[in-house]
């Protein structure tokens, strides 16, 4: 009798313990409303009007589990059409939810509504939301913070506390009509004033003198969980914290090696995890943040430095007439420590956390991505590179062009997409040259509007060229829907006999945004085993609005659940 009550309760216990299991996998649904909606701020003694969500700048915090759902309500209620794009969420057979204006939906107009229905699966870590629509995101953009499962550890010494911290851009006329200015006249865009950390611009010489500076309170020996963010709309960041290291354990939501280190190097749309481990006594000192450019190309650029300050709690002492200790930043056009800062990243590799990469492939791409011309409209004078050329940015010399009518998604999913779209992107450059090294005399880009359609599961090897066409710089690429594995890199041009023999197949890094070095290549490889469409970009935002994109169809699979689920009712309509 006694042993089959014990045997009862054991049974008891392990189904308790497996329900519980289950619940916490399956996770819950979590809502959110988002009122676009207009508010005035000021920055650098100037005050405008910019569009917002929820009236907050930066934008607000949204938080889940892995294994959750998340119903985000948008509501527009300025003039400007709208859009929102979860950067990173791969979004299985969620297309419909991913946000890129006329590749995924049409723009939520204004009056009108749409909630983005989402679950996250298998992914943790820190991404982030924005406007993906014109230079919408200049203003709205927030955090994004997917945690680990319930009773999941992380990979690292669990922090004190976790710390979003988004940098990004000001201007100080309207972010549209700086586009639409330089459209109209070829030339490159107007810099932004000045550069943003938590929404605040201050220069590190008066950083201590302004109320409105971004302080990062911290208590001695403790440890914290940095979650970096670039939401800039074309800059490349250094970001450092005087007289302390950081140590880098995550990139694009994905768990890394750790590995110390001064300086970080963050491109546009790019998220880093590090660790601070703050002093073991109290300091006496505070000390500056700061974030300045990298860059390498040509132009006028936003070259000003950002500061914050890192201060430590003391329960008697005041913070008055403390030592400041400002530290140093690499040169704006390190590209040397860009490169070697880059080689640092590791997946785990663990039995946890497995690489995934596929040994093999079933299709193979090269893609030049660069800057290119166009010419200038009959009885115009432009200002591009000549007065008969405008600035243009291609992949594989097509400079894409986006639908205005409908979605490349909406017009695939109905089956007319033939007046949409067409399916002959290049799969390698129809002219090779020598990428990096003395441009052609031709610069013209074609346009069009192409995509690359995949079978559901085929394994796809991409070598992304730099170019040195209208100079050398770096291209920070996001791959919409997918995270990829970055198996190789170098500066050159990517030798298809040689340099395959020296990938990672190890331990590479995982990612949705990667640098194409400047003057250099990367490979990435991923597993097409998300049925919809999937924008391709470069990052800094004028590079995508003068073409520098392209998109991958892929089909559905055999199961019902490889399958593209269809749009929801409220799908915004053109």
């Amino acid at each position: 009798m006694v042993t089959w009550v014990l045997h009862y309760l054991l049974v008891a216990f392990l189904i308790a313990i497996s329900y519980n299991i289950d619940a916490a996998s399956a996770g819950i649904t979590r809502h959110y409303q988002f009122d676009i909606q207009l508010k005035n701020i000021t920055r650098l003694c100037k005050t405008k009007t910019i569009v917002t969500v929820n009236g907050k700048f930066p934008g607000p915090k949204v938080t889940a589990r892995e294994g959750d759902n998340l119903q985000i309500k948008v509501v527009n209620h300025v003039s400007n059409n709208i859009s929102i794009h979860w950067h990173g969420i791969r979004q299985l057979r969620s297309g419909w939810a991913d946000g890129p204006s006329y590749v995924t939906q049409c723009p939520i107009r204004t009056g009108q509504s749409y909630v983005y229905n989402f679950t996250v699966t298998g992914q943790r870590g820190t991404l982030w939301w924005h406007a993906h629509i014109q230079w919408m995101r200049a203003t709205v953009y927030g955090p994004l913070i997917i945690l680990p499962k319930l009773h999941q550890p992380y990979p690292f010494p669990k922090p004190y506390k976790q710390v979003p911290i988004i940098f990004g851009e000001w201007f100080n006329a309207d972010p549209q009509a700086v586009l639409q200015q330089a459209l109209q006249t070829g030339a490159g865009p107007n810099a932004s004033d000045a550069h943003l950390l938590m929404g605040f611009q201050v220069h590190y010489t008066i950083a201590l003198q302004k109320v409105n500076t971004y302080k990062l309170m911290v208590k001695p020996g403790k440890t914290y969980l940095l979650r970096l963010i670039n939401a800039a709309l074309n800059d490349e960041l250094f970001f450092t914290i005087a007289n302390h290291t950081l140590t880098v354990v995550e990139a694009d939501a994905c768990y890394v090696k750790p590995f110390q280190t001064n300086t970080v190097l963050i491109g546009p749309g790019k998220q880093t995890n590090v660790l601070l481990k703050t002093k073991p006594i109290y300091p006496n000192a505070t000390f500056y943040m700061l974030a300045r450019p990298y860059f390498t190309g040509q132009g006028t650029i936003d070259n000003t430095t950002v500061a914050g300050i890192l201060q430590y709690h003391h329960h008697s002492k005041s913070s008055k007439n403390l030592s400041i200790i400002k530290p140093s930043l690499p040169p704006i056009n390190s590209t040397s420590y860009a490169a070697n800062f880059t080689k640092m990243f590791r997946s785990l590799a663990s039995s946890t956390f497995p690489v995934n990469a596929p040994k093999t492939v079933d299709k193979k791409y090269f893609f030049t991505v660069g800057l290119g011309t166009n010419p200038c409209p009959k009885n115009q004078t432009c200002q591009g590179p000549t007065n008969a050329t405008k600035f243009a940015a291609s992949i594989n010399n097509v400079s894409f062009i986006l639908p205005n009518k409908t979605s490349l998604l909406q017009s695939y999913f109905v089956g007319k997409s033939n007046n949409v779209f067409m399916t002959d992107f290049p799969t390698a450059p129809f002219f090779p040259f020598n990428y990096t090294g003395t441009p052609p005399n031709n610069t013209m880009v074609s346009r069009g509007t192409k995509v690359v359609v995949l079978k559901y599961n085929t394994t796809v090897e991409l070598v992304l060229q730099g170019t040195s066409i209208l100079g050398i710089e770096a291209h920070p690429v996001h791959l919409h829907g997918f995270n990829f594995y970055v198996v190789g890199q170098g500066f050159g041009n990517f030798n298809p006999a040689r340099d395959p023999k020296q990938y990672n197949l190890v331990d590479p890094v995982e990612r949705n945004t990667i640098n194409v070095p400047s003057g250099g290549w990367v490979a990435i490889r991923f597993l097409a085993d998300n049925p919809g469409v999937w924008l391709m970009h470069c990052h800094i935002e004028i590079h995508l609005s003068w073409g520098l994109t392209m998109a991958w169809v892929v089909l559905d699979g055999d199961l019902p659940n490889q399958e593209l689920l269809p749009p929801p009712s409220d799908f915004p309509k053109c």
